[in-house]
């Protein structure tokens, strides 16, 4: 059977799929209106349109907040009763959607990791703003989201030769030399992914031109309506 056949198959035995499902999980399968239930609807979507068209797009998980390992598991235990409903050929429907499971999981273990970024812990401008004016290295506190300058202290506008108020809602990339950017940029990209603090060394570029060697300590911090990364150069 190709793809668009195994698609049809499992729209056709959906109903007797669900069913051995049901029995097998018990009380852990989901009630039809929890998230994991739905993630599970998405996954037999995101399953048949692959099927169909031989295409590994993303699935499609906006809005999604479940547990990411429970669903994981439902997704498993949905597999291997498609398998067996599909008899001696079940070998072959395994060999297709162990792909497609696997990267629904991955999708969700990012989707995972972008709410965690929206739950990091909160702390208000106001208690960062003290002390950062007073610390004599650079400090950038970098939206995570657009990349723009959400806050700088005077030892940064100093460093940069631009008043602060100047740096502000620019893109800090705008201060990193052109050879040094692909690194911060990947930087701040694993900053959003996990919590785990970064360090790296960077170039900047102040408003004459100067190249400014500088080690770089990263932090994400959450506001209340952004992700930042609270970056402190100092010159190396």
């Amino acid at each position: 059977m190709n793809g668009l056949e195994w698609a049809s198959f499992l729209v056709t035995r959906r109903i007797e799929i669900e069913r051995m499902l049901v029995v097998r999980m018990g009380d852990s399968f989901p009630r039809a209106s929890a998230p994991e239930a739905e993630a599970l609807r998405r996954f037999r979507s995101f399953a048949g349109a692959r099927l169909r068209r031989a295409e590994a797009g993303a699935p499609a998980l906006d809005g999604l907040r479940v547990d990411t390992f429970a669903t994981a598991r439902l997704v498993d235990a949905w597999c291997s009763v498609a398998e067996e409903v599909a008899g001696e050929r079940g070998y072959e429907l395994r060999a297709l959607l162990a792909p497609l499971r696997e990267r629904f999981r991955s999708a969700l273990l990012g989707t995972e990791s972008a709410h965690e970024a929206r739950r990091a812990p909160r702390i208000a401008r106001r208690a960062i703003a003290g002390a950062i004016d007073r610390i004599a290295d650079a400090f950038l506190a970098v939206d995570l989201d657009d990349g723009s300058i959400a806050d700088a202290n005077p030892a940064a506008a100093g460093l940069l030769r631009v008043p602060r108020e100047e740096l502000l809602g620019k893109p800090a990339l705008r201060h990193v030399a052109p050879a040094a950017q692909a690194r911060w940029s990947a930087e701040l990209e694993a900053l959003a992914e996990s919590a785990a603090p970064r360090r790296f060394p960077s170039c900047l570029v102040d408003a004459r031109g100067d190249a400014i060697g500088a080690e770089v300590q990263a932090t994400r911090v959450a506001t209340r309506d952004r992700v930042l990364a609270v970056l402190v150069a100092r010159v190396s």
